[in-house]
Protein backbone atom coordinates (compact mmCIF):
# COMPACT_ATOMS: atom_id res chain seq x y z
CA UNK A 1 0.00 0.00 0.00
CA UNK A 2 1.39 3.34 -0.84
CA UNK A 3 1.93 5.90 1.87
CA UNK A 4 2.15 9.40 2.22
CA UNK A 5 5.13 11.49 1.01
CA UNK A 6 5.03 13.65 4.06
CA UNK A 7 3.56 14.25 7.41
CA UNK A 8 3.15 16.89 9.66
CA UNK A 9 3.80 16.28 13.34
CA UNK A 10 2.48 18.08 16.22
CA UNK A 11 5.01 18.17 18.92
CA UNK A 12 2.87 18.34 22.59
CA UNK A 13 5.71 17.57 24.81
CA UNK A 14 5.81 21.37 26.45
CA UNK A 15 2.01 20.95 27.02
CA UNK A 16 0.84 16.88 27.47
CA UNK A 17 4.30 15.97 28.34
CA UNK A 18 5.03 17.76 30.82
CA UNK A 19 1.69 18.57 32.25
CA UNK A 20 1.72 15.70 34.76
CA UNK A 21 5.30 15.90 35.92
CA UNK A 22 5.64 15.66 39.69
CA UNK A 23 8.50 17.61 39.52
CA UNK A 24 8.06 21.78 38.58
CA UNK A 25 9.87 22.44 35.77
CA UNK A 26 10.81 26.02 35.85
CA UNK A 27 9.57 28.93 33.19
CA UNK A 28 13.33 29.11 32.14
CA UNK A 29 13.49 25.68 30.96
CA UNK A 30 10.17 25.18 29.37
CA UNK A 31 10.91 28.37 27.30
CA UNK A 32 14.39 26.50 26.31
CA UNK A 33 12.44 23.54 25.42
CA UNK A 34 10.30 24.84 23.05
CA UNK A 35 12.79 26.91 21.48
CA UNK A 36 14.88 23.82 20.99
CA UNK A 37 11.90 22.39 19.53
CA UNK A 38 11.20 24.68 17.35
CA UNK A 39 14.89 24.81 16.12
CA UNK A 40 14.48 21.78 15.34
CA UNK A 41 12.27 22.15 12.63
CA UNK A 42 8.75 21.47 13.99
CA UNK A 43 6.05 23.60 12.13
CA UNK A 44 3.73 22.99 15.01
CA UNK A 45 4.49 23.47 18.84
CA UNK A 46 1.42 22.93 21.75
CA UNK A 47 3.57 25.19 24.35
CA UNK A 48 1.16 25.26 27.26
CA UNK A 49 -2.85 25.35 28.87
CA UNK A 50 -4.81 28.02 29.82
CA UNK A 51 -6.45 26.01 32.24
CA UNK A 52 -6.62 26.37 36.40
CA UNK A 53 -3.77 25.96 38.30
CA UNK A 54 -5.37 24.58 40.94
CA UNK A 55 -5.83 21.54 38.92
CA UNK A 56 -2.73 21.82 36.44
CA UNK A 57 -0.78 23.50 38.70
CA UNK A 58 2.43 22.82 36.37
CA UNK A 59 0.43 24.98 33.80
CA UNK A 60 0.46 27.89 35.78
CA UNK A 61 2.82 30.09 33.87
CA UNK A 62 1.60 29.70 30.75
CA UNK A 63 1.69 33.44 30.15
CA UNK A 64 4.96 34.01 31.08
CA UNK A 65 6.26 30.75 29.02
CA UNK A 66 4.56 32.58 25.52
CA UNK A 67 6.08 35.60 26.45
CA UNK A 68 9.36 34.40 26.67
CA UNK A 69 10.00 32.06 24.00
CA UNK A 70 11.51 33.05 20.58
CA UNK A 71 8.93 33.06 17.88
CA UNK A 72 10.61 31.83 14.74
CA UNK A 73 8.90 32.17 11.11
CA UNK A 74 6.64 29.43 10.24
CA UNK A 75 6.04 27.89 13.80
CA UNK A 76 2.38 27.64 14.74
CA UNK A 77 2.52 28.18 18.71
CA UNK A 78 -0.51 26.65 20.05
CA UNK A 79 -2.39 26.24 23.84
CA UNK A 80 -4.95 24.06 24.95
CA UNK A 81 -7.89 26.04 26.66
CA UNK A 82 -11.17 24.45 28.16
CA UNK A 83 -13.43 27.82 28.10
CA UNK A 84 -13.93 31.15 26.89
CA UNK A 85 -12.04 32.19 29.93
CA UNK A 86 -8.56 29.86 28.84
CA UNK A 87 -9.40 30.64 25.50
CA UNK A 88 -9.37 35.01 26.16
CA UNK A 89 -6.12 34.28 28.24
CA UNK A 90 -4.45 32.58 25.72
CA UNK A 91 -5.81 35.25 22.74
CA UNK A 92 -4.22 37.91 25.24
CA UNK A 93 -0.71 35.98 25.23
CA UNK A 94 -1.25 36.47 21.32
CA UNK A 95 -1.57 32.41 21.00
CA UNK A 96 -1.76 31.11 17.12
CA UNK A 97 -4.08 28.71 17.71
CA UNK A 98 -6.04 26.98 20.50
CA UNK A 99 -7.15 23.09 20.84
CA UNK A 100 -10.23 22.25 22.78
CA UNK A 101 -10.93 18.92 24.40
CA UNK A 102 -13.69 16.44 24.37
CA UNK A 103 -13.87 13.02 25.39
CA UNK A 104 -15.87 9.75 23.33
CA UNK A 105 -17.09 7.93 26.88
CA UNK A 106 -19.70 10.15 29.06
CA UNK A 107 -17.28 8.63 32.06
CA UNK A 108 -14.04 10.00 31.29
CA UNK A 109 -15.35 13.36 30.13
CA UNK A 110 -17.23 13.83 33.45
CA UNK A 111 -14.13 12.71 35.41
CA UNK A 112 -11.59 15.02 33.33
CA UNK A 113 -13.35 17.79 32.73
CA UNK A 114 -16.76 17.84 34.89
CA UNK A 115 -19.34 17.74 32.15
CA UNK A 116 -21.13 15.29 29.93
CA UNK A 117 -20.35 14.78 26.16
CA UNK A 118 -23.59 17.12 25.49
CA UNK A 119 -22.28 19.85 28.23
CA UNK A 120 -18.82 19.59 26.73
CA UNK A 121 -19.95 20.61 23.09
CA UNK A 122 -21.95 23.22 23.95
CA UNK A 123 -18.87 25.04 25.88
CA UNK A 124 -16.61 24.35 23.36
CA UNK A 125 -19.01 25.73 20.20
CA UNK A 126 -18.75 29.09 22.67
CA UNK A 127 -15.38 28.81 22.40
CA UNK A 128 -15.27 28.56 18.70
CA UNK A 129 -18.01 30.97 17.95
CA UNK A 130 -15.75 33.50 20.01
CA UNK A 131 -12.25 32.45 18.81
CA UNK A 132 -13.61 32.80 15.24
CA UNK A 133 -14.58 36.62 16.12
CA UNK A 134 -10.40 36.43 17.44
CA UNK A 135 -9.42 35.26 14.16
CA UNK A 136 -8.03 32.20 16.33
CA UNK A 137 -8.03 28.74 14.75
CA UNK A 138 -9.11 25.98 16.99
CA UNK A 139 -8.07 22.12 16.77
CA UNK A 140 -10.27 19.60 18.69
CA UNK A 141 -8.66 16.52 20.85
CA UNK A 142 -11.89 13.49 21.20
CA UNK A 143 -10.37 11.31 23.99
CA UNK A 144 -10.58 7.84 24.56
CA UNK A 145 -11.58 6.94 21.39
CA UNK A 146 -9.88 3.62 21.08
CA UNK A 147 -11.16 2.82 24.80
CA UNK A 148 -12.01 4.20 28.32
CA UNK A 149 -10.71 3.21 31.87
CA UNK A 150 -14.05 3.70 33.32
CA UNK A 151 -16.64 1.94 30.53
CA UNK A 152 -13.89 -0.26 28.57
CA UNK A 153 -15.07 -0.46 24.68
CA UNK A 154 -16.25 2.96 22.80
CA UNK A 155 -17.78 2.40 19.63
CA UNK A 156 -16.54 3.37 16.49
CA UNK A 157 -20.10 4.88 15.22
CA UNK A 158 -19.56 7.10 18.70
CA UNK A 159 -16.40 7.95 17.87
CA UNK A 160 -16.99 9.38 13.88
CA UNK A 161 -20.35 10.62 15.22
CA UNK A 162 -18.21 13.18 17.29
CA UNK A 163 -15.76 13.80 15.57
CA UNK A 164 -17.99 15.37 13.05
CA UNK A 165 -19.56 17.09 15.70
CA UNK A 166 -16.20 18.56 16.80
CA UNK A 167 -16.23 19.78 13.13
CA UNK A 168 -19.00 21.27 13.21
CA UNK A 169 -18.81 23.08 16.13
CA UNK A 170 -15.44 25.00 14.65
CA UNK A 171 -12.57 22.88 14.73
CA UNK A 172 -10.72 22.61 11.97
CA UNK A 173 -9.18 18.97 12.57
CA UNK A 174 -9.97 16.73 15.27
CA UNK A 175 -6.90 14.49 17.00
CA UNK A 176 -8.41 11.11 17.21
CA UNK A 177 -7.04 10.20 20.37
CA UNK A 178 -6.09 7.02 22.43
CA UNK A 179 -5.52 8.24 25.67
CA UNK A 180 -4.74 5.39 27.69
CA UNK A 181 -2.74 3.84 24.68
CA UNK A 182 -5.15 0.54 24.70
CA UNK A 183 -5.22 0.84 20.89
CA UNK A 184 -4.12 -2.10 18.17
CA UNK A 185 -3.45 -1.64 14.57
CA UNK A 186 -6.80 -2.95 13.46
CA UNK A 187 -8.74 -0.90 15.05
CA UNK A 188 -6.86 2.25 13.85
CA UNK A 189 -7.99 1.74 10.41
CA UNK A 190 -11.95 0.76 11.39
CA UNK A 191 -11.77 4.27 13.55
CA UNK A 192 -10.33 6.30 10.55
CA UNK A 193 -12.84 4.17 7.95
CA UNK A 194 -15.57 5.39 10.33
CA UNK A 195 -14.72 9.06 10.90
CA UNK A 196 -14.07 9.96 6.68
CA UNK A 197 -17.60 9.08 6.25
CA UNK A 198 -18.54 12.41 7.70
CA UNK A 199 -15.10 13.98 8.09
CA UNK A 200 -12.68 14.58 4.88
CA UNK A 201 -9.33 12.47 5.69
CA UNK A 202 -7.64 15.92 5.73
CA UNK A 203 -9.17 16.74 8.69
CA UNK A 204 -7.86 13.92 11.24
CA UNK A 205 -5.02 13.14 12.92
CA UNK A 206 -4.10 10.84 15.67
CA UNK A 207 -2.97 11.02 19.01
CA UNK A 208 -1.56 7.98 20.23
CA UNK A 209 0.02 6.52 23.64
CA UNK A 210 2.64 4.28 24.15
CA UNK A 211 1.02 2.04 27.08
CA UNK A 212 1.46 -1.31 25.36
CA UNK A 213 4.16 -0.62 23.17
CA UNK A 214 1.87 -0.50 20.12
CA UNK A 215 2.19 3.53 18.97
CA UNK A 216 4.40 3.03 16.36
CA UNK A 217 2.67 0.12 14.73
CA UNK A 218 -0.79 2.29 15.37
CA UNK A 219 1.33 5.05 13.29
CA UNK A 220 1.71 3.03 10.27
CA UNK A 221 -1.63 1.66 10.21
CA UNK A 222 -2.68 5.66 10.21
CA UNK A 223 -0.40 5.46 7.46
CA UNK A 224 -1.83 3.18 5.01
CA UNK A 225 -5.02 4.93 6.05
CA UNK A 226 -4.23 7.84 4.74
CA UNK A 227 -3.45 9.99 7.84
CA UNK A 228 -0.92 12.51 7.57
CA UNK A 229 -1.02 14.17 10.69
CA UNK A 230 0.37 12.95 14.37
CA UNK A 231 0.99 14.04 17.19
CA UNK A 232 3.88 12.98 19.57
CA UNK A 233 6.08 14.60 22.00
CA UNK A 234 9.73 14.47 22.37
CA UNK A 235 10.93 12.08 24.80
CA UNK A 236 7.94 10.28 25.07
CA UNK A 237 7.05 12.62 28.04
CA UNK A 238 3.60 12.47 29.26
CA UNK A 239 0.97 9.85 30.21
CA UNK A 240 -2.52 9.25 31.80
CA UNK A 241 -3.43 9.99 35.20
CA UNK A 242 -5.91 7.46 34.64
CA UNK A 243 -3.28 5.04 33.02
CA UNK A 244 -0.19 4.86 36.57
CA UNK A 245 2.69 3.91 35.96
CA UNK A 246 2.14 3.74 32.31
CA UNK A 247 4.57 5.36 29.36
CA UNK A 248 3.64 8.47 27.89
CA UNK A 249 2.82 9.40 24.51
CA UNK A 250 4.36 8.26 21.49
CA UNK A 251 7.76 9.56 21.23
CA UNK A 252 8.49 11.99 18.35
CA UNK A 253 12.26 10.60 18.25
CA UNK A 254 10.68 7.02 18.07
CA UNK A 255 8.27 8.21 15.17
CA UNK A 256 11.15 10.64 13.51
CA UNK A 257 13.19 7.40 13.11
CA UNK A 258 10.33 5.08 11.27
CA UNK A 259 9.58 8.16 9.02
CA UNK A 260 12.86 8.63 8.12
CA UNK A 261 13.09 5.07 7.27
CA UNK A 262 10.23 4.62 5.48
CA UNK A 263 11.64 8.07 3.23
CA UNK A 264 8.63 9.51 4.96
CA UNK A 265 9.07 14.19 5.09
CA UNK A 266 8.45 15.78 8.07
CA UNK A 267 11.15 18.53 8.10
CA UNK A 268 12.22 18.16 11.85
CA UNK A 269 15.96 16.95 12.54
CA UNK A 270 15.76 13.87 14.83
CA UNK A 271 19.07 14.91 16.02
CA UNK A 272 18.23 17.76 17.76
CA UNK A 273 14.88 16.48 19.06
CA UNK A 274 17.19 14.62 20.87
CA UNK A 275 19.22 17.10 22.16
CA UNK A 276 16.16 18.58 23.22
CA UNK A 277 14.72 15.91 25.32
CA UNK A 278 18.53 15.70 26.83
CA UNK A 279 18.00 19.11 28.54
CA UNK A 280 14.39 18.26 29.42
CA UNK A 281 15.25 15.32 31.20
CA UNK A 282 17.78 16.80 33.40
CA UNK A 283 14.76 19.33 33.90
CA UNK A 284 12.35 16.92 35.04
CA UNK A 285 14.85 14.53 36.75
CA UNK A 286 14.09 10.85 35.67
CA UNK A 287 14.79 8.98 32.33
CA UNK A 288 12.73 10.00 29.08
CA UNK A 289 11.08 6.71 27.67
CA UNK A 290 11.66 7.24 24.20
CA UNK A 291 13.43 3.89 22.35
CA UNK A 292 15.35 5.81 20.24
CA UNK A 293 16.54 8.64 22.68
CA UNK A 294 17.58 6.02 25.19
CA UNK A 295 19.80 4.09 22.24
CA UNK A 296 21.20 7.39 21.67
CA UNK A 297 21.77 8.26 25.35
CA UNK A 298 23.91 4.96 25.39
CA UNK A 299 25.16 5.54 22.54
CA UNK A 300 26.75 9.14 23.87
CA UNK A 301 27.98 7.75 27.20
CA UNK A 302 29.72 4.72 25.82
CA UNK A 303 31.68 7.52 23.01
CA UNK A 304 32.37 9.78 25.64
CA UNK A 305 36.22 9.57 26.67
CA UNK A 306 36.41 7.90 30.25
Amino acid sequence: MRLPARVRIVEAGPRDGLQNEAAQVSTADKVAFVDALADAGHSIIEVSAFVSPRWVPQMADAAAVFAAITRRPGVRYTALVPNLTGLRRAHESNVDEVAIFAAASETFSRRNINQSIAESLETYRAVCDEARRLAVPVRAYLSTSFGCPFEGTVPVERVAELTARLIDVGAYEVAISDTIGIAHPGQVGDVIDAATRTVPLDRLALHLHDTRGTALVNVYAGLQAGVTTFDASAGGLGGCPYAPGATGNLATEDLLFMLDGLGIETGVRLDRVIEASRRIEQAVGHLLPSRVFRAAAAKRHTESPS
